[in-house]
């Protein structure tokens, strides 16, 4: 059996790739290429037979340096994901760390051999084929338009279940994801919200949606956090530092002309190891005890109804690591430039807790998130 690693694929990275065989088993070692980064995490895959020979049947996977991965301090927690040829994407179980005599390890996952070929991901993917399934299986509830170019010249698409009108008192949400172009719990959440939403139908609010905002490291594979030239969270100032930035500014612009803009989130990931559950960032009560104030009115709501299964315990954080930008966040930037209540909401890659998220989980989650949504409107009386 001869085996080939191919990053040629949508979504594709992975670096210091090595094919051997070991006692045996064919052995794939990779670790994630931080694609000029600081910061690495996401990796992607094809694993393709190349040459059928001899009876092995099995693959062991073996991810090197876990412990430079953004949060990757815990390796047991990870739960990549693969999809074989004539199959659907489905999670492996705990890996096996070894520890190596230098103090540091290596994490394995042993699998069937591909017929042909398997795909291996880090988490579920989220591209441009997913939002088209979306629009075409909501009845025409979303629209997808083309708002703008991004840096690398793709298509930024903007999904809206109306255009609005010019003065209009409809309550309104502007939501992101991807900024992070690896946090791909993000976009998944992010679905299940606007299928939720699409159910509704006119009797929600407004909604404007970009499923894939740092769509150039979506495709091109990158982990997207941190990376040069700027942090696409972390250039949101005025002038904006990304082109993509001052895409979504002039849309947000357009969508606050047409609605009473109430709620802006972004959707993340966190750390490649973290199991709390879903979670906020918030503003600091120190520094902004009324805005501090307003958005916890939105992350009560978002907790009750996420529940202990999905919600962290503790749900409402503030952002206090350390960040190589100074410049504003998404957040920030509708805090104060529009005066509109934002947060960013944090999905883990794999656990909440014991949970295993699945593609489904995150759609349930988002689908909670946007029954919340709804209910603070009913109890604000800002209802359509």
């Amino acid at each position: 059996m001869a085996l080939k690693v191919d990053t040629d694929i949508p979504y594709g990275n992975a670096c210091g790739v090595t094919v051997r065989d070991t006692d045996g088993i064919a052995e794939v070692s990779f670790a994630p290429d931080p694609h000029g980064g600081p910061e690495c995490l996401w990796f992607c895959f094809r694993l393709a037979q190349i040459e059928a020979s001899g009876a092995r049947n099995k693959v062991r996977l073996v991810l090197e340096h876990s412990y430079n991965m953004l949060g990757g301090h815990s390796p047991l927690r990870m739960r990549p994901v693969l999809r074989y040829a004539e199959g659907d994407w489905q999670r492996l179980d705990a890996g096996t760390v070894e520890d190596l005599p230098d103090g540091r390890n290596r994490v394995s996952w042993e699998l069937q051999a591909p017929a042909s070929f398997v795909d291996v991901a880090y988490c579920y993917p989220y591209g441009r084929p997913e939002i088209d399934a979306l629009v075409r299986e909501t009845n025409g509830c979303w629209r997808a338009d083309v708002i703008g170019a991004s840096q690398g010249a793709r298509p930024l698409v903007r999904l809206s279940n109306d255009y609005g009108e010019v003065g209009s008192d409809r309550p309104g949400l502007y939501l992101v994801a991807r900024q992070h172009s690896g946090e791909t719990p993000g976009s998944w959440v992010l679905d299940g919200l606007l299928r939720h939403f699409g159910a509704i139908g006119q009797d929600g609010p407004l909604v404007w949606a970009v499923p894939l905002t740092n769509v150039d490291g979506v495709e091109g594979g990158d982990y997207g956090k941190d990376n040069f030239p700027y942090d696409l969270n972390r250039a949101w100032g005025n002038p904006p530092m990304r082109h993509e930035v001052l895409v979504l500014q002039r849309d947000i612009e357009r969508w606050a002309k047409r609605c009473r803009p109430v709620l802006a989130i972004d959707f993340h990931a966190p750390g490649a190891c973290e199991k709390d559950g879903i979670y906020a960032y918030v503003p600091d009560p120190a520094q902004y005890p009324n805005l501090h104030s307003s958005v916890l009115e939105w992350t009560t709501a978002m907790r009750s109804v996420l529940g202990r299964q999905y919600a962290a315990e503790t749900f409402d954080r503030i952002a206090d690591y350390p960040s190589r930008w100074e410049t504003p966040s998404f957040s920030r930037y509708f805090w104060f430039q529009h005066g509109v209540c934002s947060l960013g909401v944090e999905t883990p890659y794999a656990l909440a807790g014991e949970l295993v998220l699945t593609r489904e989980r995150y759609q349930e989650a988002g689908a909670r998130i946007a029954e919340s949504v709804v209910k603070r409107l009913r109890v604000k009386g800002e209802g359509r």
